[in-house]
């Protein structure tokens, strides 16, 4: 076990871009990290990211989807164990957040699938699940819900720092010089836009792909800035933070007739502009942005923020940090700290009132 006061705990996020289960292990007290453990990833066969994209198309899955795909989690708990000797008796609690097939706050909806009793019975390991329920519940957006470990990761980082996370929605928390884990205070946070999804989406539709390697296609076309403008002239760009939007918040219909270069280019603008749109709501600029997510590996879509955004951009990795990991053990401390009932969420992350603890404890 953990040293006293500090637990070893492992999270489990499979997130908007559908791509597999990343599983990573932090040893922390909630408020400090004493080590950050193993990582492994199990990629979903084209199978399974088939089976998920229609239950995000019907926001709903049936038992045996949902079944099959806490076995998964359970395989990747197993692979990351195995990736450094451990057992499951040396880990005090798992962060399951489950699969994301529907987010509608507006509605007071949000639906993660995967069963935590069964995990913990895979497992043997205790399970908290549900994490974002309890914020929709009392008004909040259900996300973004990393910031905290952003702001617990980043303490060594000169301040203020945004710290951009490109999955299949983009969201950035930015950071200042007070910031307090305890009452959100010097923390805002929101989605930006569009991330991978849309992209991803158009080379599966246009090439069979499931994403732009490197940004190659986008590299190739050309952006429209009409149809830039049209993709820009939404409601949810003024709108001030904290937000959130569903993977299939936004009408690729604007796309009709483009070339399969052309429009990957315009959905990485998109992605873009969308981020530097954000700048906008910064309460003071900040002097870089941390990149974390699958987007950072889009050496284009690196490269169009670094034009675009009034501040250093930079991956996770130039920062010590490991970002395919990043979100894994985002949920990992907010198991520990939803054990110990300390707030994962605030009114100026997701607009909940007041800062709010989430998550359901499930015993083994």
């Amino acid at each position: 076990m953990a040293k006293a006061n500090f637990m070893r705990a492992l999270g489990l996020m499979s997130g908007t871009s559908m791509d597999g289960i990343d599983a990573a292990v932090v040893e922390t007290d909630g408020e400090r990290i004493g080590e950050l453990g193993p990582y492994a990833f199990l990629p979903y066969s084209d199978a399974w990211r088939a089976q998920l994209r229609g239950a995000v198309a019907e926001g709903a899955a049936d038992a045996e989807l949902i079944a099959g795909l806490t076995r998964l989690h359970g395989e990747a708990v197993r692979n990351c164990l195995a990736e450094c000797g451990l057992k499951a008796g040396n880990i005090d609690v798992i962060g399951f957040h489950g699969q994301t097939i529907l987010h509608d706050p507006a509605d007071r909806k949000t639906v993660q699938i995967g069963d935590a009793a069964q995990l913990a019975e895979i497992t043997g390991i205790d399970v908290v699940s549900d994490f974002r329920s309890a914020d929709i519940a009392k008004g909040g957006e259900g996300a973004p819900l990393a910031p905290i470990f952003h702001h617990v990761l980043s303490k060594a980082e000169s301040r203020p720092l945004a710290v951009l996370n490109i999955g299949g929605v983009a969201n950035v928390t930015w950071l200042g010089t007070g910031a307090d884990g305890a009452t959100g205070s010097g923390m805002l946070a929101f989605d930006t836009g569009p991330g991978n999804a849309m992209i991803d989406d158009w080379v599966r539709a246009g090439a069979g792909l499931d994403f732009d390697r490197d940004g190659l296609i986008a590299a190739r076309g050309k952006v429209e800035p009409r149809r830039l403008e049209q993709l820009m002239d939404n409601s949810f760009f003024s709108r001030p933070p904290p937000k959130s939007l569903d993977r299939n918040a936004f009408d690729a219909g604007i796309l009709d007739g483009c070339g399969l270069e052309d429009g990957a280019a315009l959905l990485t603008a998109f992605t873009a502009e969308s981020i530097r749109r954000a700048e906008e709501f910064f309460p003071e600029p900040v002097g870089q942005w941390i990149v974390c997510g699958g987007g950072r590996r889009n050496g284009h879509l690196m490269g169009v923020l670094s034009s675009s955004l009034a501040a250093t951009v930079r991956s996770a990795e130039s920062a010590g940090w490991d970002g395919d990991a990043l979100e894994a053990r985002a949920f990992a401390l907010m198991a520990v700290r939803s054990m110990k009932n300390m707030p994962i969420s605030f009114p100026s992350t997701t607009g909940v009132p007041v800062p709010l603890t989430g998550g359901r404890l499930t015993r083994a």
